[in-house]
Formats: C-alpha cells, sequence, structure tokens
C-alpha cells in the first residue's frame, strides 16, 4: 500500500516531530522526578542546600523529597572514623617526644549542617589535626620522660579530655584516644636502661642482704631454743637428783645404814676408821699385835677356871 506523504510548499516532504517532542517530554519528567528524590546512605546526616544555602532540618538515613534543581543534598559521615598521625613534644625535664596518636571520633548528627556551613567536609584536617598536635604537647609538658613511659594511660586520658573540650562545640564526638607509642634520644633510652640496670641490682643486694639477716635471725633464734632446752633439761635433771637425794637422804635410818654395811663387809677389819669428832684414824694391826700382850700366853688366876659345859639335856 502506498503511503502518502504531506508536501511543503515548496514541493519537499513534510517531516513529523511529534514523536521526538514526547520522548524530549518524558526524558525531561524522569530527570524530574530523579532529581525530586534523594537518597541518604546508613550512618549518614543528609544537609540540605538551597541555592547554596545550607538549610536548618537535614535529612537522616533514607529516601527523602528535594525541590528539584533547587536543592541538593550533601551527605555527611556519622560512623566512627580513625585519625592517625606523628606527633612530637617537650616533657617536662626537656627531653623530646616522639609519638604516634590515634583517635577515634565521630560527627555528631544534629551538628552536621552547622560544621557543614563553617567548617566543610574537611573537618579533619582544618580541627582536629592542629587540636591534636595541641593537646598532646600541652598534657606531656606536665610530665617527665619517665613519667610518660610509666603513666602512659593518664597521659592518654589527660589529651582525651582535652580535646572532647576543643572539639565538643564542633559537633566532633571523642570515642577513644590512644598513645601507640613514645620514642625518646637514643642517649635519655641509654640512661633509662643504665638504671634500671642499677635498680635492679640494688634490689637484688638488698634482698640477699634481707636473707641473710632472716637466716642469721633463724639461727640465733635456733641457737637460743636449744640453749634454753638444754639449761631447762639440766634444771629438771639437777633437780630430780635433788629430788632423789632428798629422798634418799630420809630413807636412810641408822637400822638401813648398818645393815647395808654388814651386807657390804667382807670380812676384813677395816684400817681406816672414824672417830665421834669425824677424824680419820690408821689402824695398823701389826703395831696392835707388837704393843699388847699376846693372846696365846695363858692367863691365870686364883680360881681354876672350868671349862666344862653343861650337859645340854637331848630331847
Amino acid at each position: 500500500m502506498a503511503r502518502i506523504h504531506e508536501l511543503n510548499s515548496d514541493g519537499s516532504v513534510k517531516r513529523n516531530f511529534k514523536g521526538v517532542k514526547w520522548a524530549v517530554i518524558g526524558v525531561v519528567a524522569i530527570a524530574l522526578i530523579v532529581s525530586s528524590f534523594t537518597i541518604v546512605p546508613a550512618g549518614n546526616t543528609g544537609v540540605v542546600l538551597t541555592l547554596g544555602k545550607v538549610s536548618e532540618s537535614s535529612f537522616q538515613e533514607g529516601a527523602h523529597f528535594k525541590i528539584p534543581f533547587v536543592q541538593s543534598v550533601e551527605n555527611m559521615s556519622n560512623k566512627i572514623q580513625v585519625y592517625e598521625t606523628p606527633a612530637s613534644a617537650v616533657s617536662k625535664d626537656l627531653q623530646t617526644v616522639s609519638s604516634t596518636l590515634a583517635v577515634n571520633y565521630r560527627l555528631i548528627s544534629d551538628k552536621s549542617p552547622d560544621m557543614y556551613k563553617n567548617v566543610g567536609i574537611d573537618y579533619q584536617t582544618i580541627l582536629i589535626t592542629p587540636v591534636v598536635q595541641e593537646c598532646f604537647k600541652s598534657a606531656t609538658a606536665n610530665y617527665t620522660a619517665e613519667q610518660l613511659i610509666t603513666a602512659r594511660q593518664t597521659v592518654a586520658d589527660d589529651v582525651k579530655e582535652s580535646l572532647e573540650k576543643k572539639l565538643q562545640d564542633y559537633g566532633i564526638y571523642i570515642e577513644k584516644f590512644n598513645i601507640v607509642n613514645f620514642d625518646f634520644s637514643s642517649e635519655f633510652n641509654n640512661a633509662i636502661e643504665a638504671k634500671q640496670v642499677a635498680e635492679q641490682n640494688l634490689l637484688k643486694t638488698k634482698t640477699e642482704q634481707e636473707q641473710a639477716i632472716v637466716i642469721a635471725n633463724a639461727e640465733a633464734e635456733k641457737k637460743v631454743i636449744s640453749a634454753k632446752a638444754e639449761a631447762e633439761a639440766i634444771l629438771a635433771e639437777a633437780q630430780a637428783q635433788a629430788d632423789a637425794n632428798q629422798l634418799l637422804e630420809k630413807s636412810l635410818t641408822p637400822k638401813v645404814i648398818a645393815y647395808e654395811q654388814i651386807q657390804k663387809w667382807n670380812g676384813v677389819m677395816p684400817k681406816v676408821t672414824g672417830n665421834d669428832g669425824g677424824m680419820l684414824v690408821n689402824i695398823d694391826l701389826d703395831d696392835i699385835e707388837n704393843s699388847s700382850p699376846s693372846y696365846n700366853t695363858p692367863q691365870y688366876t686364883e680360881e681354876p677356871v672350868d671349862n666344862t659345859y653343861p650337859d645340854i639335856p637331848v630331847e
């Protein structure tokens, strides 16, 4: 089937632009619809700009409607961010301190429009960097180099407190502050090492002396206890002997003494005896025999001695 074309006055074929027109209208409509909506990612705050001016209201996470081609949205992250930087300072005793600092911070959501308006999106470089350096230098100036080593956490707490005071009004919240390391000059490190060695040697010597004193005291106490026990044993033995002597003295009657003498006599006359005065007299039997009359010589009397014995009746 032949197609009939409409001709222009000059005889050329008249073109139909209706399809292109509707296509353009459709594209413009889609662009308007797309530009009328915005999506704020999770963990962000949408700062609304109306013809470049920061609006007081802001968008939270999710999809939002905005005036196309008039309003724009700038996303500001509220997530925790880590800022790490080297820093140098001078201690209270004028020792140079080099350190690496790490700051965990986040932007407060409600303060995001003010931050964008007053500082911009590069607030880390503009605010955080100089404030961290300043607070670190101020804190280390209150401590000696040795205290910085032993009280690192205390120094970190001081720096964190100073950071919070200076950055909170800008809407920056400090989650955590860490001093990664401390580094001093080689001369100071050698001096610290020598001091530690000297203290260890002094502590070792003191410990050895204390141990020697403890051992000496123990030995002395042991000797005292031994001497005391020995003295008590001697005293007990002496007391027992005294008690035995006293008991023996009470039991030695004259009859018992005589009985003991008879039991122990061997039949030989004693050559030494004692008188009532306690003097010992030597008795020599040979002298007695020579000086005394002979007992073998018969003795005579006026009357004869009757040597007969009476008869003893036998039953």
